[in-house]
């Protein structure tokens, strides 16, 4: 590489979902950490976590997770673009799921698939 070739990287935000991850039985420690910091008791059985630009989206997301399945907001950050909601796995399966397919299929998003621990 040329010692004065400089790259700049930048990234632009876009019409996407860059993390669509299920947590199954997150620890202990992690809800702990959750409830503290927002002060809702949280159900054991599972954490989504979704990241999306532009930021804004986020909203509409935590909306159609809440119409998709019987999930309790954690997290709705509009400056970042963050969500966290938690519920039974298959409760945050089918909010995350609902959520992308209406990104992907209605607003012409580009989606990640779910990833799952």
């Amino acid at each position: 590489m040329d010692p004065k070739l400089r790259v700049v990287q930048e990234q632009v935000p876009g019409r996407q979902v860059t993390l669509a991850h299920s947590i199954a039985n997150p620890g202990k420690d992690v809800l702990e950490k959750l409830e503290a910091q927002t002060g809702t008791k949280l159900p054991s059985g599972a954490l989504g976590i979704m990241s999306l630009t532009p930021a804004e989206i986020s909203v509409i997301a935590a909306d159609l997770a809440l119409k998709s399945a019987s999930v309790t907001l954690v997290l709705l950050d509009i400056q970042v673009g963050t969500l966290f909601f938690a519920g039974t796995v298959s409760e945050v399966d089918a909010a995350l799921n609902g959520i992308l397919d209406c990104l992907a299929n209605s607003m012409a998003f580009e989606v990640c698939p779910i990833t799952r621990t």
